[in-house]
């Protein structure tokens, strides 16, 4: 990432943070440079660009200073913990870079963005995309990309297409997403579970489901699992892959959380797959902001004729003034700059989540139990002992302005169910994490008495 959009990181998260407040003044250019180790072209750009987006002004002569911030901080009493919601925190989206970004596109495509568009999606995103891609190991022509109203609109057009190897049941990991659950049971489609664990799913059962059940694809999220928060090592997302060839059914990797990764050598199952057999998605919303609703396919060759004649008669085309935009903002530098900014965030609150867990499992003894996973993401899970009422836990830390949720919507209804709660720390502050937690240890501890 540039010098400039590192230092502008830097003193974004600090004006936004406690350290200044309105009225404060910045340390000088000369200082900036100094403790940045950076030159004074660097830090002029820098808070040229601050101040085009509101966060500071400057005065001849005296120099910076911050500008009034955005709300205002609840009373301590005022306060909720929110471990319920999985959506991305509005605190850090990037309004005013996107702002830009769809005036941009406006004043470059004019008339193009308000006339209908191809189903594939616009031409000159899916040529950024394809690039992009290529960083996440998924090396694909540009003929098999196409941009959808987010990853759902795809998993809903591939439940209906049929299938080259003529089968119809849709394999799921158990717990899962649960709106993809809920539009299998909407549309009565025939669809089985396989249970997923910290310690992944039993390959043994998924070849014998992949041999005898009839798979017309196996849905997974191999990074970042939602709702459990893990993640499959190397050699899982390896062996799915050569069951699936060898058993002739498809997979489709839900990738969602891919830009959210810290290790370099986390690799997507399309970059092991050498049978075409891995449709791969990817969203942004957790990235930037849910309602963008643009979302990634990239479809085998054998799919790509009836993918996208579906996908032109459910809706003609995604949102072109969106797709304009988010190609402005991923070739202009600003989405590098906003997902290194974002990965930071989560990974401290991960961090601080996780290093909680630990601490408190001592004290609620055999009621919990948790296994921190190689590489942390902003959610996760721990088992409960059956004899912890999970509805009345829910209830008794509500009343204490901590919110969680029960993982049922996860499960197909004749599933069998762990006694599971999800912990989600997007809309969660770094200094409410622990305080939440030690919440729900004492109310453990409670019950348990």
């Amino acid at each position: 990432m540039h010098k400039y959009l590192h230092l502008q990181n830097e003193l974004e998260a600090l004006i936004e943070g406690i350290s200044y407040q309105e009225g404060d003044k910045l340390p000088s250019i000369r200082d900036l440079a100094k403790r940045y180790q950076c030159s004074k072209s660097t830090v002029i750009r820098t808070l040229d660009e601050l101040e085009k987006r509101h966060l500071i002004y400057s005065v001849a002569k005296s120099g910076y200073y911050v500008v009034k911030k955005q709300g205002t901080a609840q009373e301590k009493g005022e306060r909720t913990i929110d471990f319920a919601t999985s959506a991305p925190d509005p605190d850090v989206f990037p309004y005013l870079d996107f702002q830009h970004c769809i005036n941009k596109a406006i004043e470059t495509y004019k008339n193009d963005l308000f006339i209908y568009g191809t189903a594939k999606g616009l031409p000159s995103l899916i040529q950024v995309i394809a690039k992009q891609l290529a960083n996440h190991q998924v090396f694909t022509n540009p003929r098999n990309i196409f941009i959808t109203s987010g990853v759902q609109q795809a998993l809903a057009l591939l439940c209906t297409i049929p299938f080259p190897n003529q089968k119809e049941t849709v394999l799921i990991e158990q717990p899962g997403y649960h709106l993809f659950i809920e539009y299998l049971q909407a549309h009565k489609l025939p669809v089985k579970g396989i249970k997923r664990t910290a310690q992944g799913i039993d390959l043994h059962e998924l070849e014998d489901i992949f041999r005898t059940g009839e798979i017309k694809f196996f849905y997974t999220m191999p990074r970042f699992q939602s709702p459990l928060g893990t993640t499959y090592s190397r050699q899982e997302k390896q062996r799915i892959v050569e069951l699936a060839g060898q058993y002739d059914v498809y997979i489709v990797e839900d990738d969602h959380m891919a830009d959210l990764e810290h290790d370099s050598k986390a690799d997507p199952m399309f970059a092991y797959d050498r049978f075409a057999r891995t449709i791969y998605l990817k969203s942004y919303s957790k990235i930037i902001f849910p309602g963008l609703r643009l979302g990634i396919a990239v479809i085998p060759d054998v799919l790509t004729e009836s993918f996208n004649q579906h996908k032109r008669l459910q809706d003609i085309d995604s949102s072109m003034l969106s797709q304009a935009a988010l190609e402005i903002y991923l070739k202009s530098g600003m989405f590098e700059r906003h997902k290194q900014k974002i990965r930071e965030s989560y990974r401290k609150r991960s961090m601080i989540l996780h290093a909680s867990l630990i601490e408190h499992m001592a004290k609620t003894g055999e009621l919990l139990s948790y296994q921190p996973p190689n590489y942390p993401g902003i959610h996760t899970h721990i088992v409960l002992d059956k004899r912890v009422p999970v509805p009345r836990l829910i209830s008794q830390l509500k009343k204490r302005s901590v919110l969680l949720e029960t993982i049922d919507k996860h499960y197909l209804p004749d599933f069998p169910r762990e006694n599971i709660l999800k912990l989600n720390v997007s809309n969660a502050k770094e200094e409410d994490i622990r305080e939440g937690l030690q919440e729900l240890a004492d109310v453990l501890c409670k019950i348990r008495k």
